[in-house]
């Protein structure tokens, strides 16, 4: 069990880090200190009371990046209660069904997901609230003071909408706290780390998701080991852009981060390159979290077109000199990102290879993680200067990993981790629970590789998406795809098998497309070019014997992966 107690984190921070900046809205001149953020607690901690909420009743989220995203978090965990956030791009049907399958009492979004729900969907919620001022929208599920069966009902079933708006809660605050709230007025839920913090509910690939159950000491354990490490330290600059209610961005770029003492800017827009680089250039951030989708556009639409020239292809090849033009490349890089941070944690899904190699030649300060929301997510991690090229770092010092049924010749099999970070199971799913845990405790993370004697984890693809080749090899889709969609006129690409041979479904690139005034015909000669290339590279069972071209973008999961069961060649 970790030592820290989840809850007095929180608190032990807001007390340490008063008078610090703690939150603020990018493009929005407003910043909160610790000390407003700790207020802002306690109002709802007031606002919980009006509407009767119990230790561990659910509190469902559900909004874009945002301080008060962030304080209703923090303040639905410290008042002992459990939260669920839900991505703010999931669908309305998969929106009710969390709601309602969590037991969710109350329910705060933002104003316009709020529009896109139905209320009569929502059987469990009795009160939703504004994301953007804490004002109550409506009071749902509300009953008589009696039942049919004259029993008294639960005082949750008849709230009173006056008595929840911001003006009743401020005039409570101030008879609660008379001569202003102060750092002695912090007073958290008395809740053990066993005890269960958050449900967050996965993306899934059929059907809805899975509830994992997170509790506070999975939640602690990512925490201090951002401490420990020095990932987050007080007066650190973040900027949050990845979805707070992914696993991810929650553990580090905000949970790790407030407990820390860190100044966090929140991006509530879509993180597009050119929305991020404004905010890196601004910001400065001293570390920054992302997945490999930002990191590889940058890669694709700043530094390819620049190393692909055939002068910079040869000046590469020639000894020292192309170290002086790896250097300029980097350098610009690094300034483009804010020119401050120590190093770029990359995970959430594999680095494209190419990527991954070109910027470790250039000696760029990244490394790459591994989790998965089973874990809060973090499974391994290695600083910069200790990361191996190709893993995605160690397993981490309060975590064990194994490899299940290793292939005799390769050593490949199911990376299994168990330690304080792994979840207590699914919500109200046993049999899904006893489907990934194998009887010594082990979680199964569904994906293959292996492990190194000093507990580096290579990941080689999906246990789900390997395709078994005509002799017995293992075929990894995913790294047939990473070649691919560095070839031009490629934005992405799907690798299916059919009748024993592989086929790529490609999504051109319209805009590079359009701008070189291709017609289809050229656009299939393109293709085939690329085809080749990559089958130049690849062994001779992994070769694509063909090129589909896709009208639209893969619909993808809220985190970014292609939903690869919807898919088949024509």
């Amino acid at each position: 069990m970790v030592k820290e107690n989840f809850i007095e984190l929180f608190a032990d921070s807001f007390r340490k880090n008063w008078d610090l900046p703690g939150y603020s809205d990018y493009g929005e001149n407003d910043t909160l200190t610790y000390a407003d953020i700790a207020r802002q607690v306690a109002r709802l901690h007031l606002l919980f009371e009006q509407c009767h909420i119990r230790r561990d009743d659910k509190i469902a989220l559900i909004g874009r990046n945002s301080s008060n995203w962030a304080i209703t978090y923090v303040a639905t965990v410290t008042y002992g209660a459990v939260i669920v956030p839900i991505l703010h791009d999931f669908n309305p049907n998969d929106v009710h069904h969390i709601a309602n399958h969590s037991e969710s009492k109350l329910l705060f979004t933002g104003d316009s997901i709020w529009e896109s729900l139905e209320e009569e969907k929502l059987t469990q919620v009795k009160a939703v609230f504004s994301l953007r001022d804490f004002r109550c929208l409506t009071l749902l599920n509300q009953h008589e003071a009696a039942g049919e069966d004259g029993q008294e009902t639960d005082p949750i079933d008849r709230l009173e909408q006056d008595k929840l708006q911001p003006d009743h809660i401020a005039r409570l605050f101030a008879e609660r706290y008379p001569n202003g709230f102060t750092r002695d007025d912090i007073r958290y839920a008395d809740k053990l780390n066993s005890e269960l913090a958050s449900i967050n509910y996965t993306s899934g690939t059929t059907g809805f998701s899975k509830g994992v159950m997170t509790t506070c000491n999975n939640l602690a354990g990512n925490v201090t080991f951002g401490f420990r490490t020095k990932l987050v330290a007080p007066g650190y600059r973040i900027v949050c852009f990845l979805p707070m209610a992914h696993a991810y961005g929650c553990a580090f770029d905000f949970l790790a981060s407030t407990c820390a003492g860190c100044h966090i800017h929140f991006i509530g827009k879509t993180p597009s390159p050119k929305v991020l680089l404004k905010a890196f250039a601004e910001v400065r951030p001293s570390v920054i979290f992302t997945v490999p989708l930002i990191i590889e556009k940058i890669y694709k639409k700043q530094i390819l077109p620049l190393i692909a020239k055939p002068t910079m292809r040869w000046v590469l090849n020639i000894p020292l000199l192309n170290q002086t033009i790896l250097g300029q490349i980097r350098k610009k890089l690094v300034d483009a990102l804010g020119g401050e941070f120590r190093e770029i944690i990359i995970g959430g899904a594999p680095l494209n290879a190419e990527v991954e190699e070109f910027f470790h030649k250039m000696k760029f300060p990244f490394t790459v993680g591994y989790g998965m929301t089973e874990c809060a997510p973090l499974i391994s991690y290695a600083n910069k200067d200790e990361f191996i090229p190709k893993s995605c770092g160690r397993i981490l010092d309060i975590m064990e990993v194994k490899i299940a049924d290793p292939d005799p010749a390769t050593g490949e099999g199911e990376i299994c981790v168990r330690g304080e970070n792994v979840m207590a199971g699914y919500y109200k799913n046993p049999e899904a629970t006893a489907q990934t845990f194998d009887a010594d405790g082990w979680l199964r993370t569904g994906d293959l590789g292996t492990v190194d004697q000093a507990g580096n984890i290579f990941i080689r693809g999906r246990a789900k998406t390997m395709i078994l080749g005509a002799n017995g090899q293992n075929i990894y889709p995913e790294e047939i795809e990473s070649r691919l969609n560095n070839m031009p006129y490629v934005m992405e690409s799907l690798v299916l098998e059919s009748q024993g041979k592989l086929v790529a479904l490609v999504y051109p690139d319209y805009e590079a497309v359009d701008s070189q005034h291709l017609n289809k015909e050229q656009l299939e000669e393109k293709m085939e070019e690329n085809r080749q290339a990559v089958n130049a590279l690849a062994g001779n069972y992994e070769k694509i014997t063909k090129i589909q071209l896709f009208p639209h973008e893969f619909e993808k999961t809220p985190k970014k992966s292609i939903k690869r069961y919807l898919y088949n060649v024509q």
